[in-house]
């Protein structure tokens, strides 16, 4: 009785399942799926460091070059206090000076502007480069605004005149462009408008025949 309740067990499909290596094969499917996560997770690394690579890459080229461009950026912001001494110089000569026929005085003001001009070109060559400012729109990244001018036949805020000329090398500002900048035509008509509200309470005082109309007409207008 005993050996019959034992073999039903045995002879199940379940049993000949274990019996020819289910729980084997199972276990090879659980390592698969963890060498299939293992790899993903693997392949997520490399896509990592290769990402972090390029980013250094990238970073590295772009400081290169910064560090070529704007290497010479504290020389020639002090160099530019020299230019500005010569064509203050130059700018004190009377005219009757350079009219003069004394050749020593002559070659003494060509060489202060062959000094200037070459200095302007070896900055130039260098990336350093002057701020176009005259007529142009203000921009306080590269004027700083000295003055206000009426002027009437440009909109507000044009550049017209140029106290020191700026200069920038690359992207960056070596020396904003000292400017006078525009009003504009537009607000100088509505000024007498302004003006004009505050005469009427005066004027609009009549006699007591009026009554007390003209007194709360002047107080709207003030309102106004």
């Amino acid at each position: 009785m005993t050996g019959e309740n034992e073999t039903p067990p045995e002879s199940s499909p379940e049993a000949e399942l274990n019996a020819d290596g289910g729980v084997e094969l199972s276990q090879a499917e659980i390592e698969a799926a963890t060498l299939r996560a293992e790899n993903a997770e693997l392949k997520d690394r490399v896509l990592r460091v290769v990402a972090e690579m390029e980013n250094l890459r990238k970073r590295t080229v772009r400081e290169v070059s910064d560090a070529r461009t704007y290497a010479i950026a504290d020389f020639a912001r002090d160099m530019l206090s020299a230019t500005d001494n010569l064509e203050r110089a130059l700018a004190t000569m009377p005219e009757e000076l350079r009219k003069v026929s004394d050749p020593a005085i002559k070659s003494l003001i060509e060489g202060i502007e062959m000094t200037g001009r070459e200095m302007q070109r070896l900055m130039q060559k260098n990336g350093v480069r002057p701020i176009l400012s005259e007529g142009e729109k203000f921009d306080p990244h590269k004027h700083q605004a000295m003055f206000e001018v009426p002027n009437e036949s440009v909109p507000a805020g044009t550049v017209v005149q140029v106290v020191q000329t700026g200069f920038e090398i690359g992207d960056r500002v070596l020396r904003p462009a000292m400017v006078g900048v525009a009003k504009g035509g537009a607000s100088a008509p509505a000024q007498p408008e302004e003006s004009a509200p505050e005469m009427k309470p005066d004027d609009t005082e009549s006699p007591d025949e009026f009554g007390e109309n003209p007194q709360s007409s002047a107080h709207v207008d003030k309102q106004a």
